[in-house]
């Protein structure tokens, strides 16, 4: 009896500081702020206009928020060869749109397969490829440092997340070496991110002066080769923020991808209608802004806006697209 007293007392406890930890602030709707990101990467594997579908980004949906990759593969494509028309571009306007950039950089940035790595690359060793980053860094930065659209800079995408996607593991003391880099070069705060539901955010939010996580709630396993809706609730984010802050102090934890898109056993332009429903449709969509808006975080940045209009354009499935104006109609 002793036994059982003690194993309740213990989970009583637990129960009680995980009661403690997942409190906090909650933001009023009128609050909140929304973004998205744009690849223009994901935008040509769908055989979109990429152009087309950036500018209908600000001039139909109205956004003033927007996270952007440079993808290293697209900007130096042959050693010390550089291409910056399409990244100006898109840079330029951001500018004229008068929208916030997010410019992430590095090796490893939004969109599968996770690693933008340039193929000459491969024929140099691990140290020459890290030099080889931090010059791309470099170049980056110096080139749009003057540019005002830009109000952050992320350096790599969830670079603690070492089994997802085809990257060679990220050495933490390197990517010290990227933020320092970043912040010798202009004064701009840096984020670094973490997956929200299968990392800690420790190691991220204590190197960041803006933490960026991620919200997904339906999703396919390959591990499982299964569909997953995950068991969680709103106060797992704020527990989560809540237990993170108690060892790092960034300036502001923002969402930085939240699920807006499908999630399938293959990529979502090959699955049927049914199987992309089954992780992403209106109804969803709702759900999860309903749902982000309870976690205790201020601004979210949507991921899915190159699907939302692939299904206004191939499928004649304007009900994304529409939702997602309407959102960003409200925080105006």
């Amino acid at each position: 009896m002793k036994i059982v007293f003690k194993i309740f007392i213990s989970l009583v406890i637990i129960f009680l500081l995980i009661f403690i930890f997942s409190r906090g602030h909650i933001y009023d709707k009128k609050e909140l702020e929304y973004g998205l990101t744009f690849s223009k990467k994901q935008a040509q594997n769908l055989g979109l206009d990429w152009q087309k579908v950036y500018l209908d980004i600000f001039n139909d949906l109205k956004v003033k928020k927007i996270r952007l990759p440079a993808y290293w593969n697209e900007i130096e494509i042959s050693k010390n060869q550089y291409f910056w028309d399409d990244m100006d571009w898109q840079i330029e306007q951001a500018e004229k749109a008068h929208a916030e950039v997010i410019l992430a950089v590095g090796g490893r940035l939004p969109r599968w397969p996770e690693c933008h790595f340039p193929e000459w690359v491969n024929n140099i060793t691990k140290e020459q490829r890290e030099e080889a980053i931090l010059v791309y860094v470099k170049n980056v930065i110096e080139r749009y440092k003057n540019k005002q659209s830009i109000k952050i800079w992320q350096i790599e995408n969830e670079p603690f997340l070492s089994h997802f996607g085809s990257c060679p593991t990220l050495n933490s003391k390197f990517l010290d070496q990227e933020i320092a880099l970043a912040k010798s070069l202009d004064s701009r705060p840096i984020m670094v991110t973490d997956s929200g539901e299968l990392s800690l955010w420790v190691s991220s939010a204590m190197r960041a002066d803006i933490f960026g996580t991620s919200i997904y709630l339906h999703t396919y396993s390959k591990l499982f080769k299964n569909y997953i809706d995950y068991p969680i609730t709103p106060a797992f984010f704020r527990l989560k923020k809540n237990l993170a802050g108690i060892f790092a102090h960034p300036k502001e934890w923002i969402v930085i991808e939240l699920q807006a898109e499908p999630w399938g056993k293959s990529p979502y332009q090959n699955l049927t209608q049914a199987e992309r429903e089954r992780t992403m449709n209106l109804e969803k969509f709702r759900d999860i802004i309903d749902f982000s808006s309870k976690t205790g975080f201020r601004q979210f940045y949507l991921w899915g806006v190159e699907w939302w209009y692939w299904e206004k354009e191939k499928n004649n499935n304007q009900a994304l697209w529409e939702e997602a104006k309407m959102l960003f109609k409200d925080v105006r």
